[in-house]
């Protein structure tokens, strides 16, 4: 008789779910932001959990477009170089060394290079 009561004990209880929702994700907002989102779920009768949810996989996001425009990684590129140039010349300046005629010459070259690239970056952002 024992054993038939101990076989049916185990019957009751909450069924099982069909899918199991053991993940937890964290979300750093303001106070402000915490406020707008729980108003927006209470609107719907969801909770914050089924609302941000529901939000996650069905809404339709707009996606900024981070890559910079191709004149301005040229812009970056064209001055990166030259950066590199300025540097190598200060570096033989502080070492008390006289730059030659051909070095001179392409400071007054780069020197008239950023002038131009100033201008571009003008016109561009105009």
């Amino acid at each position: 008789m024992e054993e038939q009561n101990e076989t049916k004990k185990n019957g009751g209880g909450r069924p099982k779910k069909e899918v199991k929702r053991d993940q937890l994700m964290a979300i750093k907002c303001t106070l402000y932001e915490r406020k707008i989102i729980e108003a927006k779920a209470k609107k719907s009768n969801l909770t914050v959990s089924e609302y941000l949810r529901e939000i996650g996989l069905t809404a339709k996001i707009d996606y900024r477009n981070k890559a910079l425009p191709k004149e301005i990684l040229s812009f970056t590129g064209v001055l990166n170089h030259m950066a590199a140039n300025l540097n190598q010349i200060a570096k033989k300046r502080n070492s008390n060394d006289e730059l030659s005629p051909l070095e001179r010459a392409e400071l007054k070259v780069q020197s008239g290079q950023v002038k131009d690239l100033a201008v571009q970056i003008k016109n561009f952002m105009s």
